[in-house]
């Protein structure tokens, strides 16, 4: 009996090790690049003959001695649906396969914003009846070394039931680029919130970087199951000591109670995330409370509680009594408080927030902010109670290089596609200067890495956001990066959307996806598809001085330079002398050229035009609706000159 049962076992190992074995992105209703050699590869047992069908082709192979196999079918016109056949000593058919335009989308927060979470949401979604579009969602993952797989993912057929979950600004270029080619087309969504561009890059890159191969000489290889139990232990230690208590869940249940004593509980200030003050790194679960003072006037009323947003999901306490939650970390938190629980004299709310990656905690607009009672209304922005009770294990995936680079890039090589949209640069905004160059690296590591020549490398320019207030007075990280981003466009074969009036100051997530998707698509359709448009704003071009008047010359002003105010007024402009004091100047459009002056400015030098964090108020634009870009005419030392990136300790 014992004899039969290990042959069985035997037999099912054999049979087991024998099948064929694709990667994740050859699955059902997958879309394949058009007018291009199309790599198919995979895994069987050494030495084992494979067989490719597609269409009308047939290829076949033998396996190394590895087991890995590709062969590459000849280019394919777009059409569909096919089917692909990979047969070894066992047979896979992937079906409904689509012929068409397939563009990687990547980056960070805002490239991971999903359709159900932009303005006009439910609109968008019932309009979403395109099963031409297809769009396969990368799992999240990172890994010390390269992986030759995905964790997981899947390919979606456009239509109400998926497209919520689809990355919005994939989806809007993509429903452009549909109605315009009406071919098929696939988006491959890569992307996870709060990223800086290293983690994206791959070591090999860095080892061949003058600004970078010292950094990567002293990083070892990683392994994240260690890594993870490191760092969950040094941020333990880290909070414990800021807490003066252990990291324990074991009384959280008296937190959200009236009389729980909060006295030795640190503090930090709302609306803020919590990154950037004491628990910066910390993925976990935090308690937030705050006390207030209700008048006899106002006791046992109804009130409206308003918490601004939440990363991620808050559970909201008053006196004890559970009075809302909410799992959107982009949704302001507007909750109701019924009669008869708010009490005259002292009243604790207190939130129970778990934040999974990236930001955590209240953020948003201060004025988002209170408790709206019957006679007053109560700020509650400034100083909340705090106590960490769970921290996240997971390794944070800017805590070493590469390490989203290894398993949600290389996995994708060397599948064929057309270009790469990219949405990010928040995360590395302080190192702006450095960003000059870590960004075009990466461009160009990605590119070494498919082999598919300087394919089209679309990205978004940072949108207006007052996350340091910024300006040209005090220095600007944002309009450093912005700027960085802009030098970018010097590479071959790239292009720039501009966000400057879409954007919200108080919101580093804007909802407007729609003209994002829309703007990358303009720049693909002109530059990629040959269909000729107009497709950016206009962009400084040089600076001639007459006087005491800067006269600027643009380029892409379309059909003309123009503006949105209604009296024609230009407003971001500003003007310094040689001692680069910057002043508020008057700027007028004439032969489609800018002059800027300032009755405080006799002799000027320099212009700079939106450079600040907040950038909200400029409105130069082409006649054609597409913004300029922020920029300077100086090239006086940048505040993130020194910013150099670190691995984490």
């Amino acid at each position: 009996m014992k004899k039969n049962s290990l042959l069985i076992l035997l037999l099912f190992s054999l049979m087991a090790s024998a099948n064929v074995r694709m990667p994740l992105l050859f699955s059902d209703g997958m879309v394949l690049q058009r007018n291009k050699q199309i790599p198919v590869w995979g895994w069987a047992d050494a030495n084992e003959k494979v067989v490719v069908h597609f269409n009308k082709q047939t290829k076949s192979i033998t396996a190394d001695k590895n087991g890995k196999w590709m062969v590459k079918l000849d280019a394919e016109k777009a059409g569909g649906p096919f089917e692909l056949t990979i047969t070894g000593k066992n047979k896979m058919v992937i079906t409904n396969v689509l012929v068409g335009e397939v563009w990687i989308c990547s980056g960070q927060s805002n490239m991971e914003f999903q359709v159900s979470k932009t303005m006009n949401s439910e609109k968008e979604i019932n309009d979403s009846n395109y099963p031409m579009i297809r769009h396969f969602g990368v799992a999240q993952d990172l890994s010390g070394t390269p992986k030759e797989d995905l964790k997981a993912g899947k390919w979606a057929v456009c239509n109400k039931e998926n497209v919520g979950d689809f990355t919005a600004v994939g989806y809007f270029f993509a429903k452009r680029l549909f109605v315009e080619l009406k071919i098929p087309i696939g988006i491959i969504n890569t992307s996870w919130g709060g990223t800086n561009v290293e983690t994206w890059t791959s070591r090999e890159a860095f080892e061949n970087s003058s600004e970078f191969k010292d950094m990567i000489a002293n990083v070892p290889q990683v392994d994240i199951d260690s890594l993870s139990k490191s760092q969950i232990g040094l941020i333990t230690a880290k909070i414990e000591k800021i807490q003066g208590s252990k990291v324990s869940t074991n009384e959280e249940l008296l937190f959200k109670e009236l009389n729980f004593d909060d006295a030795n509980w640190p503090e930090m200030k709302a609306p803020e995330l919590w990154e950037s003050q004491q628990l910066n790194n910390l993925d976990g679960m935090v308690w937030m409370r705050k006390s207030i003072i209700v008048t006899k006037e106002d006791a046992n009323k109804k009130a409206i509680l308003e918490l601004a947003k939440i990363d991620d999901q808050d559970f909201t306490y008053i006196n004890g009594v559970l009075i809302g939650t909410t799992n959107n970390y982009t949704k302001k938190r507007t909750y109701q408080i019924p009669e008869g629980l708010l009490k005259e004299g002292k009243n604790v709310i207190a939130i129970k927030i778990i934040d999974n990656t990236g930001g955590g905690g209240i953020y948003g607009d201060e004025s988002d902010l209170k408790l709206t009672l019957q006679n007053s209304v109560i700020p509650l922005s400034g100083r909340w109670k705090f106590n960490v009770v769970q921290i996240k294990s997971e390794v944070s995936p800017n805590g070493y290089p590469s390490l989203l680079y290894n398993a949600m890039i290389n996995p994708l090589v060397p599948f064929a596609f057309h270009g790469v949209l990219w949405y990010q640069g928040e995360a590395n905004v302080t190192r702006a200067k450095q960003y000059q160059i870590a960004f075009p690296l990466m461009i160009n590591d990605w590119r070494t890495k498919w082999k598919q020549g300087d394919f089209p490398f679309y990205f978004v320019q940072l949108s207006t956001f007052d996350e340091f207030g910024g300006n040209s007075k005090t220095g600007s990280n944002w309009a450093e990066l912005r700027e960085a981003q802009t030098q970018t466009l010097s590479f071959p074969n790239t292009g720039m959307a501009v966000t400057t009036d879409i954007g919200n100051a108080k919101d580093i997530h804007p909802t407007n996806k729609q003209d994002v998707g829309t703007r990358l698509a303009a720049i693909a359709l002109n530059n990629t598809y040959s269909k000729k448009m107009i497709f950016s704003g206009p962009s400084f071009k040089s600076q001639e001085i007459k006087g005491n008047e800067s006269i600027l010359t643009f380029d892409n002003i379309g059909s003309g330079l123009s503006t949105s105010d209604q009296n024609g007024v230009l407003k971001g402009f500003e003007v310094a002398g040689a001692d680069k004091v910057f002043y508020p100047a008057k700027a007028i459009i004439e032969n489609n050229k800018i002059i800027v002056s300032s009755e405080k400015v006799p002799n000027p030098t320099a212009v700079h035009y939106g450079w600040a964090d907040d950038d909200t108020e400029i409105n130069l634009f082409n006649k054609e609706e597409f913004p300029a870009s922020p920029f300077r005419t100086d090239d006086w030392e940048m505040i993130t000159a020194n910013g150099k990136y670190k691995v984490s300790k």
